[in-house]
């Protein structure tokens, strides 16, 4: 391997930043007719939602590993590595094949009238690809962002489609309800394809129903919420619900057509249901509550497509059991101290994070190391927050959108250090022996800090 080479591609794919996030689909089909249009040959799950897209990918994905099918999975953001986002059989690319691939791709984007690609765009037609080329039985495709205009709905018939928790995030591109939200997530529902959902928790189908009409807004093509879902309030469900039906596509709501019952609760296992169809006695490895719902999701997008996709009971325990996603609740005890690294990035996230501390009995210190994009609601964050730690160290990554971690230190009344590594150094002493230091608020924060404290290298951070 040149390391040069992939430094020089890494660096110049980081260029494309400054064209920020465009979200359209025109320019990413014209480049995909230039590169072959590879999509058009892969078995697709596509994935959307606000929180949990990202852990679901991985447990379809492992589910199907387990079951012995070949397998592609992309995945945003990287946690450490650009080779993170694209994964064979369960291993990143190698760096390599990013330099092969980013030369094409330089090549074709050279043509006269070629479109001028987002670094979101180039990446994910660097999947496209990598995936075209090899024999995979099953792709995951996470959404980036939103999901109507995301560069992976150039997708047009994938097997199914998943949606998971629809919560606020990026509403300066997504709209400022969650009816609005949930319309560009729903975006990505085809004609005729299952939509496999946990847009709505749970719980919330047992309310009393009424009447509903409302529409997600006047942007220009949103997806309109058409009158007719029968809840005493809109909720993003109705949308998810209401696109699936204007398309013929088989609407399976979490809470709903598809059941999760918690036959154990100190064992965190599941039992899934589809109609006729079962899954006992499944144990979600990834930590936290939350994610019984996304393991439930996963579950079910196999259940809903038994003729396409026929998987067995026992690949869906092993797959749901075995499957590792980093930094989402993941302990890592390191010298005299224990840390908690978590993506969240949003009050959802901090919700969930919450949820999972005040069910972990404690006798030393917990510090939390936070910082965040100026452009989320991390005012909300830390209010949930601050309760359940005992002091709050401010940082900011070296991002352009980052908050700047003296802003954030003087409205929580925490202490700022001047970077991440610094903040996670002074985390430890506050924490003291035995004690914990939680590092969440930005998944570009965790990054840094748990490759600083794994001692993994770490490329420059990228905000997509």
């Amino acid at each position: 391997m040149n390391e040069e080479r992939y430094i020089e591609a890494v660096r110049w794919l980081y260029g494309l930043q400054p064209r920020g996030i465009r979200l359209e689909l025109d320019r990413m089909r014209a480049a995909c007719a230039l590169a072959g249009d590879p999509q058009k040959s892969l078995r697709v799950i596509h994935v959307a939602g606000t929180n949990g897209k990202g852990s679901t990918s991985a447990t379809v994905e492992r589910i199907a590993r387990e079951a012995g099918l070949r397998t592609g999975l992309y995945t945003s953001p990287h946690l450490h590595s650009f080779t993170e986002r694209v994964r064979i059989d369960g291993v990143p690319i190698a760096k390599d094949e990013v330099v092969s691939r980013v030369d094409v791709i330089r090549g074709l984007l050279a043509l006269p009238g070629a479109p001028e690609l987002t670094f979101f765009e180039v990446t994910t037609l660097l999947a496209f690809m990598a995936f075209a080329e090899r024999p995979l039985d099953l792709v995951v495709l996470e959404v980036g962002l939103g999901g109507r205009l995301d560069a992976t709905n150039v997708i047009e018939r994938p097997l199914a489609c998943v949606i998971t928790h629809v919560a606020f995030d990026h509403q300066a591109y997504l709209g400022n309800t969650l009816l609005e939200i949930a319309g560009e997530k729903a975006g990505i529902v085809k004609a005729g394809v299952p939509v496999i959902h946990g847009a709505t928790d749970p719980e919330d189908f047992g309310a009393q129903r009424r009447g509903l009409s409302g529409r997600t807004g006047e942007r220009e093509g949103a997806l309109p919420v058409q009158a007719g879902a029968d809840f005493d309030e809109p909720r993003a469900a109705d949308v998810v619900d209401a696109r699936a039906a204007a398309l013929g596509a088989p609407s399976v709501a979490l809470g709903r057509e598809l059941s999760m019952t918690v036959t154990s609760a100190e064992l965190g296992i599941l039992d899934v249901a589809l109609g006729e169809s079962r899954v006992t006695d499944l144990m979600p490895g990834l930590v936290g509550r939350h994610q019984r719902n996304n393991a439930a999701l996963a579950v079910g997008a196999f259940l809903a497509v038994p003729d396409m996709l026929p998987i067995d009971g026992s690949a869906m325990r092993r797959g749901v059991s075995s499957v590792e996603w980093p930094g989402r609740l993941e302990t890592v005890t390191k010298g005299e101290h224990t840390f908690l690294f978590d993506a969240a990035h949003n009050l959802d996230g901090a919700r969930s994070l919450v949820s999972h501390l005040i069910r972990i009995p404690h006798d030393a210190a917990r510090v939390l190391v936070f910082g965040a994009m100026a452009d989320k609601d991390w005012t909300s964050m830390l209010l949930v927050l601050q309760p359940h730690v005992d002091a709050i160290v401010t940082v900011a990554p070296p991002l352009a959108r980052a908050e700047k971690a003296e802003v954030i230190a003087e409205a929580v009344g925490g202490s700022a250090a001047p970077s991440v590594i610094d903040g996670v150094e002074e985390a430890k002493r506050r924490a003291g022996e035995g004690g914990t230091v939680i590092v969440c608020g930005s998944i570009f924060v965790l990054a840094e800090a748990r490759a600083h404290v794994l001692g993994l290298a770490q490329e420059p951070l990228i905000a997509m």
